[in-house]
C-alpha cells in the first residue's frame, strides 16, 4: 500500500568551477546566447544521476564568479540517494563535464564541483549516506522553480519534441526502402516515450531501468519470471518466442534469480532508452505482482516482497 506520510522533499546547492582560465561558467550562463547550451548540460548530467529526467528539479542558478550554484530540489527519497551515490563517485562531475563539452563545442571542460546544504558541506561526510540525506531532507525547498528555469525547461523540452519528431519521420523515410519481405518494426516504438506515468493513482517518473530496479525484480519475482517476459515480449522482439523457453534451460541450473536477471538484462539490451519502469510495472502489474512495483516505486521496504 502507499504510504499515507507527507512525500520525502529536501534541496541542496551544487557549486561548479572550471579550472580553465578560458572558460567561466558563469559569463557562460550569463550569455543570452550561451544560457540555453549550459542550461540542457546542467539538466542532462542531472538526469544522468537520478537515471531520470525529473529525479531532481532545477530551482535557481545563481552566478557568483567564479561559480556557477545550482539550487536543487529533490522529490523522493530514492533520487536523492542515487544523486549522491553518483556525485561522490564522480559519476556527476564526469557527466557534467560531458555535457559541457558537447554543448559549448569545446574540447574539454574540467570542473571542481561542492555539494551544500544549509552550512553543512556534505562534500566532507559522503561516506555517511544517511547523514546526508537528513541534511538535504531538514533544507525544505522555500521556493517554485525560477520564472527563467520555467522557460528554459519549456524551449529544452521543445527542442527535444522537435528532435524526437525529425527522427520519426526520417525513421519513416528509411522504412519506405525497405524491402516488403522484412518485417515492421513493433508498433509504438517509434513514439517518444512519455516522461510520467501514473500507478496507484500517483505519478512517477518514468525513468529508465536501474541496476538496482534489475537487482531487486531479480530477487522477487521468483517463478513468474517467465509471465512477466511474455508480457515485455509484446513491444520487445528480443524475448519473442522461443528466446523465454531458451532462457529457461541454458540458465537452468543457475536457479530462479539468474533467469530472472538474464530475461530483463536481454530486454535493457534490446530496448536500450525505452527500457522505462512504467512498461516493466505494467508487465508486473498484469501478473498480479504489485508488490514488486510498490518496491521498485519506493512505496515500501523490500520485506513487503519476500
Amino acid at each position: 500500500m502507499a504510504s499515507s506520510s507527507p512525500p520525502w522533499t529536501g534541496s541542496a546547492y551544487l557549486f561548479l568551477q572550471s579550472t580553465c582560465k578560458t572558460i567561466a561558467l558563469p559569463s557562460l550562463y550569463e550569455s543570452s546566447q550561451k544560457k540555453p547550451r549550459v542550461f540542457k548540460a546542467l539538466k542532462l548530467a542531472l538526469a544522468d544521476s537520478t537515471g531520470s529526467v525529473n529525479g531532481v528539479d532545477m530551482l535557481k542558478v545563481y552566478c557568483s564568479h567564479p561559480h556557477l550554484i545550482v539550487h536543487l530540489r529533490f522529490c523522493m527519497r530514492e533520487n536523492c540517494r542515487r544523486f549522491l551515490r553518483s556525485y561522490r563517485e564522480g559519476v556527476l562531475q564526469k557527466s557534467l563535464q560531458s555535457h559541457l563539452q558537447l554543448s559549448l563545442a569545446t574540447t574539454t571542460v574540467p570542473l571542481e564541483v561542492e555539494l551544500k546544504a544549509g552550512t553543512e558541506h556534505l562534500d566532507k561526510m559522503l561516506k555517511d549516506e544517511d547523514r546526508c540525506l537528513e541534511c538535504i531532507y531538514r533544507e525544505k525547498p522555500d521556493r517554485l522553480p525560477d520564472e527563467e528555469i520555467t522557460e528554459l525547461e519549456e524551449h529544452l523540452k521543445s527542442l527535444m519534441l522537435h528532435q524526437s519528431t525529425n527522427n520519426n519521420v526520417a525513421g519513416k523515410d528509411c522504412s519506405s526502402l525497405k524491402s516488403p519481405s522484412q518485417p515492421h518494426p513493433p508498433q509504438g516504438s517509434s513514439l517518444p516515450t512519455e516522461l510520467t506515468f501514473t500507478f496507484q493513482g500517483q505519478q512517477f517518473d518514468n525513468r529508465t531501468i536501474t541496476p538496482d530496479d534489475h537487482q531487486k525484480f531479480a530477487k522477487f519475482v521468483s517463478k513468474k519470471w517467465k509471465q512477466v517476459g511474455r508480457s515485455l515480449q509484446r513491444s520487445c522482439r528480443a524475448l519473442r518466442d522461443p528466446a523465454i523457453d531458451n532462457l529457461a534451460l541454458e540458465y537452468e541450473r543457475e536457479g530462479l534469480y539468474e533467469q530472472a536477471y538474464q530475461m530483463l538484462l536481454r530486454f535493457i539490451q534490446s530496448e536500450g532508452k525505452r527500457a522505462t519502469i512504467a512498461r516493466l510495472i505494467t508487465a508486473l502489474e498484469e501478473n498480479g505482482l504489485v508488490s514488486l512495483a510498490e518496491e521498485l516505486l519506493g512505496l515500501h521496504s523490500s520485506e513487503d516482497c519476500t
